[in-house]
């Protein structure tokens, strides 16, 4: 402990050699590399004859989860307020159902979204996840604006990738 003064010296467990130092063994280590993946075969899929089936772990664009006619959502907006990009919006309401609260609009800007999944993450109620949908293609940002009607999907199509989320947590 330094006292009146006195600095204290951080001492390292070890330091590196004269040939540590110089980076080379690192260097050769990335250039061993670079060329194991050069030397590999080449592989291309011929899109779209040929389409990409995503594993349960890949975060597509996000979904509202629709179960029996009603979605999971209850509106509470924490994707909202954890969304880096403030592409969710979420405006709720009352309603006498079983559960108290419903969202009466839900949109999410796909020119925005960054695909992050912080929002899946967030939800208490697993009502938003990232679906295997990767194909998005607008041509005007009007129509990338995503509300219910667009964001709605059946548990039983996203099953999956909620079983993928349940083993996870």
């Amino acid at each position: 402990m330094p006292t009146n003064g006195e600095t204290a010296r951080q001492v390292r467990i070890k330091d590196l050699t004269l040939w540590q130092r110089t980076y080379i063994p690192e260097i050769v280590k990335g250039m061993v590399l670079t060329f194991k993946q050069i030397l590999r075969p080449k592989f291309t899929r011929q899109y779209p004859e040929e389409r990409w089936n995503p594993p349960s772990s890949f975060r597509g664009r996000p979904v509202l989860v629709e179960e029996e006619g009603v979605e999971r959502c209850v509106a509470c907006g924490l994707c909202a307020r954890v969304c880096p990009a403030l592409a969710i919006e979420v405006q709720g309401s009352e309603t006498d159902l079983e559960k108290e609260r419903y969202p009466i609009k839900f949109e999410i800007n796909m020119l925005r979204c960054i695909f992050c999944g912080f929002c899946e993450e967030a939800c208490p109620e697993e009502a938003i996840v990232m679906s295997d949908e990767y194909e998005l293609v607008f041509t005007d940002p009007e129509k990338a604006i995503y509300g219910k009607d667009r964001l709605l999907m059946s548990a039983d199509r996203l099953r999956p990738r909620l079983e993928f989320l349940r083993r996870a947590r």
